[in-house]
C-alpha cells in the first residue's frame, strides 16, 4: 500500500472533520430544534448536498456496480426514478410538513390520525435503520476501504478479521460525528464531501477507460459499447433483479416513502431555512442524481471486461478503483467512501435517536406528567445512537454470509417497513375523513402480508411488484373504511407560520428539465442507443 495514498487520505478525512467542527462551533446543541435540526438554519446547497450524499453511500457503490457486472445496466432504475418521486416531495410533500413546523416525518401522522399511529410507526423506522441502513453501511465501506487498500495484505489478517475491524473503525469515528455534533455538523460534513464524491466518482470511470483502452479513454469505450453490449441494457429483462416494469409500480412507491417520508432522508430538507430553500435543495439533488449512472454504473461496465471471474462479486467496484486510480487520488476516494460511509451511518443515528426520543420515550414520560427537559431527551438520544452504533457494528459483519445481489437483498428487505409507511401518509394526505382505526388496520396488515409473500408464501412476482398490489388493496381497504365509518370531524391542517412558506419559482422549470435529461439517458442506454 503506498504511503502517499495513506497520507492524502488522512489528510482529506481531517480536513472534513475540521471544517465540520469550525462550522458548528457555535450552534446551540442544547435544544431539541438545535440538535435533531440544526436550527432550521440550512441553505439551499446544505440541503442538496446532504440529502445527495446520504442517498450515495457506499451501499450504491458497491452493490449498484456488482449488478451490473451480474447482469445490465437495469439497476440505474433506482436512482432515474427517485428524481420523479423528489420532485413529487418538493412540490406536495414538503409544504405539508413544513406548515406544521414538524420535526419528524411521524409528527404529521399523529396531526392526521392520532398518537399511537406516530408512535407505531416510529418504531417501525427505528427498525428499520437498526437492521436495514446502518449495518449494511458499515458493511459496504469497510468492503470498499479493504478493496483500494489492502489492508488484509497489510495486516497479514484474512478478510473476515479485516472486515470486523474495519467496521468497527467506520462505526467509531460515524458515532462521534452524530452523538457529539448533531445534525449540523452531519450536514456540513455531507456537503463537503459530496462535492469531493461528485469529483472523484467522475475519476474513476475516467482511469478505469483509461486503464481498459490501454493509456485511451475513447479506445476503453469503444470497447464497452462493442461488445458484451448486453450489459449496457438500462430496460433488461423481465428476469433481472430489477425489471423495468417495476418503475411503474412498487419502485415508485418505494422512492416516494425515501424521498418523502424517510427520516435520516427529510430530515434535511424539513431543517431548510424556508420552503424555497428545501425545493432548491432537493432540484440541487436531483441533478446529482442525474449524473449518478457515471458514478455507480459504469464502473461496473469496465470491470465486465476485465475481470472474467470473481469470487466475491461484492468487491468489484473496490478492487476496480485499487487498480486503476493513481495512489494520490486512491487516498482521496478513499476519504471520499470513508465519508459516504460515515455520513449515512450517522444520519441513521440521529434520525433513529430524534424519532425515538421526541416519538416514543417524551410522549411516554408525559403520559405519567413528568416534565421532560430538553437536556434529557438530548442525553437519551446520545445514549441510544452508542447503543445502536455498538449493535451496527455486531450484525455488520454477518452481511457477507448473505447469498444473491448486495444491492437487491436491501431494497427487498427495506419494502418491509417502506411502503406499509407511505401507504398510511399517502391517505393521510389525500383524504379528510378516514379514520385512525382504519391507519392502524392497514399498517398491520401490509407488514404481515409482504413478510409472509417473501418467507413461507412466495408468490412468484418480484417484490416491487408484491408491494404495489398490497398498497392498492391496503389504500382501497382504508378508503372503503373511511366510506362506511368516517371521522366525526374532517381532518383541517393547521398553519403554524414556523417558516415562509413561498415556493420557488423556478422550481417547474427545473424539474421538466430533469424529466427531459432522465427520458434522455435511458434512450441512450437502450436497444434504440448503445445497447443495439
Amino acid at each position: 500500500m503506498n504511503s502517499f495514498a495513506i497520507l492524502s487520505f488522512l489528510f482529506f478525512t481531517g480536513l472534513v472533520a475540521l471544517v465540520s467542527w469550525y462550522k458548528t462551533r457555535q450552534e446551540n446543541l442544547t435544544t431539541s430544534e438545535g440538535y435533531f435540526l440544526g436550527g432550521r438554519s440550512l441553505g439551499f446547497f446544505m440541503v442538496g448536498g446532504s440529502l445527495f450524499l446520504t442517498n450515495m453511500s457506499a451501499n450504491n457503490f458497491i452493490g449498484e456496480n456488482e449488478s451490473v457486472y451480474l447482469t445490465n445496466m437495469a439497476v440505474m432504475a433506482w436512482g432515474m426514478s427517485s428524481i420523479f418521486a423528489m420532485l413529487i416531495v418538493s412540490e406536495f410533500f414538503m409544504p405539508i410538513y413544513l406548515r406544521s413546523g414538524m420535526i419528524t416525518t411521524p409528527d404529521f401522522l399523529e396531526e392526521r390520525f392520532d398518537s399511537s399511529v406516530k408512535y407505531w410507526v416510529s418504531v417501525l423506522f427505528v427498525l428499520g435503520y437498526a437492521i436495514n441502513l446502518m449495518p449494511p453501511v458499515l458493511y459496504a465501506g469497510a468492503l470498499a476501504f479493504n478493496g483500494m487498500f489492502g489492508i488484509s495484505d497489510l495486516l497479514g489478517l484474512d478478510s473476515w478479521t479485516t472486515l470486523w475491524i474495519l467496521v468497527f473503525a467506520i462505526g467509531i469515528v460515524g458515532s462521534i460525528y452524530a452523538i457529539f455534533g448533531g445534525l449540523k455538523a452531519i450536514a456540513v460534513s455531507d456537503a463537503m464531501t459530496g462535492v469531493g464524491m461528485v469529483v472523484g466518482g467522475l475519476m474513476v470511470p475516467y482511469f478505469a477507460l483509461k486503464f481498459l483502452g490501454d493509456g485511451s479513454v475513447f479506445e476503453g469505450w469503444n470497447i464497452i459499447t462493442s461488445s458484451k453490449t448486453e450489459h449496457l441494457n438500462a430496460i433488461g429483462r423481465p428476469t433481472d433483479p430489477v425489471p423495468f416494469s417495476t418503475l411503474f409500480t412498487g419502485m415508485l412507491l418505494v422512492n416516494l416513502h425515501y424521498w418523502g417520508t424517510e427520516q435520516y432522508i427529510m430530515q434535511r430538507a424539513l431543517a431548510a431555512k424556508n420552503l424555497a430553500e428545501g425545493q432548491k435543495g432537493i432540484i440541487l439533488a436531483g441533478f446529482g442524481k442525474v449524473i449518478s449512472p457515471l458514478l455507480l454504473n459504469v464502473p461496473g461496465l469496465v470491470a465486465v471486461h476485465l475481470y472474467l471471474n470473481m469470487e466475491n462479486t461484492a468487491e468489484v467496484y473496490p478492487r476496480l478503483v485499487g487498480d486503476v486510480l493513481p495512489p494520490y487520488l486512491t487516498g482521496f476516494f478513499a476519504a471520499v467512501i470513508f465519508g459516504a460511509a460515515l455520513t449515512t451511518f450517522n444520519s441513521g443515528l440521529n434520525s433513529a435517536s430524534t424519532l425515538f426520543v421526541l416519538n416514543i420515550y417524551k410522549p411516554l414520560k408525559e403520559k405519567k406528567n413528568e416534565v421532560v427537559s430538553d437536556l434529557e431527551l438530548i442525553g437519551v438520544g446520545k445514549k441510544l445512537q452508542l447503543f445502536l452504533a455498538v449493535m451496527a457494528m455486531f450484525i455488520a459483519p454477518f452481511i457477507a454470509l448473505v447469498k444473491g445481489g448486495f444491492f437487491n437483498y436491501l431494497q427487498q428487505v427495506a419494502s418491509l417497513f417502506s411502503v406499509p409507511i407511505f401507504s398510511i401518509l399517502f391517505i393521510g394526505f389525500v383524504t379528510k375523513r378516514v379514520p385512525t382505526i382504519a391507519a392502524k388496520m392497514g399498517l398491520a396488515f401490509f407488514v404481515v402480508v409482504y413478510g409472509l409473500t417473501q418467507t413461507v408464501l412466495p408468490t412468484g412476482l418480484h417484490f416491487l411488484h408484491v408491494s404495489a398490489i398490497l398498497f392498492v388493496v391496503t389504500s382501497g381497504g382504508m378508503l372503503l373504511y373511511g366510506k362506511l365509518f368516517p371521522r366525526e370531524t374532517p381532518y383541517v391542517q393547521e398553519d403554524k407560520k414556523i417558516v415562509d412558506l413561498h415556493p420557488w419559482k423556478y422550481r417547474h422549470v427545473f424539474s421538466v428539465l430533469l424529466i427531459l435529461i432522465v427520458i434522455g439517458v435511458y434512450v441512450i442506454f437502450s436497444p434504440l442507443g448503445l445497447a443495439k
